[in-house]
């Protein structure tokens, strides 16, 4: 019996799992690692938040099965953010539909829409969903460089140029995980523009839409006139508001690619714990302040990390946006290669980071480093790395 099955034979080797084995090894040999690798919030959610959450836990009707699309008070939540943020009109129920987490919602969405052999256009580098959810559904993936020294619009140009059949999608992320970078309005017309004229949907990511550092907040590809007539577009409460492990996220745009959803995830769940979509529906309705304080506590962190950092002799570009950085290898140790570099950061200086290649082919000579520590052990993390770096004959 061939036990090699057919999609996971799809999948490469996961990429990232060679490092946390080592960073999982070093902790239970009891070494203090800084953990800068994976996303994952260290702060906690507002107190009204989980105050909800209590109270209707503590409801005994609240306990059965919800809906798959989501409570209508969640969903019109979420059209009332789109409407107060992007200046963007949303049905509540025909274009919005709650998800258990982005992830979920975007993979679901790719197992709608997709048929054996098709192609979709992906960033790379990019957040290895963008790309593998696809991939599970069987789609053939053709990458769009978004690296220094590679041109979008041209890179976009080739691919549909040069792919057979022609593209079914594009996924765009911004801003980017991994690479923190930004664009405005100018850039989703193009998109819109481009992908109308040669019959492309469009999967647009905004996890991060609300972790910015300058006066410019993030756009949504919605606010292009007419982009509802192709696109997508996946948010959560993740970043925004602490609640990674909750698991609430939300596609909103065009009712094709809603409605599909909706079909496939009506097989697979009865939506999310009602009482957690009615803390997310506080969250989004309720005081906002807490966000403020999250983005001046990651653009602290940045600056910490910025400035400690380049101190020990690596100098890192200022993200714009998101809870990372991306992180040119230092150019003494740019011939070994992210996984190594990553790896050795982790042995010798106590620091674990993502390897670049993770997240694509052109991810490679890069790491990403995740704002997830405080300040204090941020400067740490950049004393452990300045002390690897002269011991190799860095000059700090």
């Amino acid at each position: 019996m061939d036990e090699i099955f057919y999609r996971i034979k799809r999948l490469p080797p996961y990429v990232f799992a060679e490092v946390n084995a080592l960073k999982a090894e070093a902790r239970s040999a009891g070494r203090d690692i800084i953990d800068l690798g994976m996303g994952n919030p260290d702060s906690a959610p507002a107190e009204h938040i989980i105050e909800k959450l209590k109270e209707v836990a503590c409801d005994p009707e609240a306990h059965g099965y919800s809906t798959s699309r989501g409570i209508k008070g969640l969903r019109r939540a979420q059209a009332a953010y789109y409407g107060r943020r992007f200046n963007v009109d949303l049905d509540p129920d025909r274009e919005i539909i709650v998800t258990l987490g982005s992830k979920e919602g975007f993979v679901n969405l790719a197992q709608a829409i997709t048929a054996p052999g098709d192609v979709v256009l992906t960033p790379s580098p990019s957040y290895p969903i963008h790309a593998f959810g696809f991939m599970i559904a069987g789609a053939a993936i053709r990458h769009i460089p978004i690296t220094e020294g590679y041109d979008f619009f041209d890179e976009l140009e080739r691919a549909v140029c040069y792919s057979v059949p022609p593209p079914m999608a594009l996924v765009v992320g911004y801003p980017a995980n991994p690479t923190a970078q930004v664009v405005n309005l100018d850039f989703y017309q193009k998109v819109v523009d481009f992908c109308k004229a040669h019959g492309v949907w469009v999967l647009s990511d905004l996890a991060y839409s609300e972790i910015y550092f300058d006066d410019n907040p993030p756009p949504s590809i919605l606010q292009i006139p007419g982009a509802k007539d192709i696109a997508v577009e996946f948010t959560s409460v993740s970043k925004t508001y602490s609640m990674a492990g909750w698991r609430i996220g939300f596609a909103v745009g065009n009712p094709t690619l809603i409605d599909a959803l909706a079909r496939v995830k009506s097989y697979l769940d009865y939506g999310a714990f009602t009482p957690i979509q009615a803390a997310a529906t506080v969250a989004i309705n309720g005081p906002q302040g807490d966000i403020d304080r999250v983005r001046a506590l990651y653009k602290a962190r940045r600056d910490v990390l910025i400035k400690s950092f380049a101190r020990a002799g690596w100098e890192i570009p200022e993200p714009k946006a998101s809870m990372f950085a991306w992180a040119p290898l230092p150019p003494a140790l740019k011939d070994i290669g992210a996984m190594e570099f990553s790896k050795r950061l982790l042995q010798e200086a106590e620091v674990a980071v993502s390897p670049g290649i993770g997240f694509g082919e052109h991810g490679e000579g890069y790491v990403r480093i995740a704002l997830v520590e405080n300040e204090q052990r941020i400067r740490q993390a950049a004393r452990n790395i300045g002390r690897y770096f002269r011991s190799v004959g860095i000059n700090t």
